[in-house]
């Protein structure tokens, strides 16, 4: 079989089919999220392509561990514009019991692996006022698997339910210093963080189901007043695809 590698030193490689969408149930419809982004309202296409990438299942990928960022940084302001083509900022998800920022890509394995339970952990918490805002920093021009174009395939084919926005010049990632994707932030109602990790310990080829239990966890913690634990994995994926000579200190080109 073949393998065909897309992107940067330390990229990530495309498996092909993309798995399909998580279909909501009745009740999840009916309960619709205050939160949450309605796709169907997007700006104006151009031509789609789907980039389908045959990988073998013992490719070795280069990971990239998440930087750790400080517990109780507060959260970073950002303003992006969004797959709907609204510009959003931190200040209009104000009134959420919580905030999960997530640094995610389109074509990025790690991320095709875990996007049914992205899709099913949006439906579950958005309704119970946790904010969920994807963010793409990728370098678009060298990867334009993860054009904003693609973005908005993207919400359509896993059923997202939350903001996608692009961060085209990249601050927002180093201001968050994001390293991987996926890399979760994840902020109480003040603002500040109390969860920086994993997903689950699920990863591509490792036959762990995915549960979401990690992060699920923390934010059960918050929504209920608890502290959450402050014991916690880093979160593990492709680096983010930097711009050529923009790259920031923390980047690790050959991974963890």
């Amino acid at each position: 079989m073949p393998v065909v590698a897309v992107g940067q030193e330390g990229g990530c490689l495309r498996p092909g089919p993309a798995s399909p969408p998580v279909a909501a149930t009745n009740h999840e419809k009916r309960n619709s999220a205050k939160y949450a982004v309605p796709w169907k309202t997007l700006f104006p296409l151009v031509t789609i392509r789907t980039y389908v990438v045959v990988i073998k299942e013992d490719t070795n990928l280069v990971k990239t561990l998440s930087t750790m960022l400080p517990l109780g940084t507060v959260a970073p302001d950002f303003e992006l514009v969004n797959v709907d083509g609204r510009t959003l900022t931190l200040a209009d998800f104000r009134d959420a019991k919580a905030l999960l920022v997530i640094f995610m890509c389109n074509h990025c394995p790690f991320v095709i692996h875990i996007a049914p339970e992205l899709a099913r952990l949006a439906i579950d918490y958005q309704p119970q006022g946790v904010a969920v805002v994807a963010i793409n920093s990728n370098d678009a021009t060298a990867h334009p698997q993860d054009s904003p174009e693609q973005m908005v395939h993207e919400m359509e084919l896993r059923g997202y339910s939350f903001a996608y926005l692009f961060d085209e010049e990249q601050r927002v990632a180093k201001s968050y210093r994001a390293a991987c994707t996926p890399d979760f932030f994840l902020f109480d109602s003040a603002r500040k963080l109390v969860y920086r990790g994993q997903l689950d310990d699920s990863r591509p080829g490792s036959g762990i189901p995915l549960t979401g239990r990690d992060l699920r966890t923390a934010i059960d913690s918050v929504v209920a007043g608890r502290p959450v634990n402050a014991e916690q994995k880093p979160s593990i994926g492709c680096n983010i695809k930097w711009k050529p000579g923009a790259e920031p200190d923390y980047f690790q080109p050959r991974g963890a």
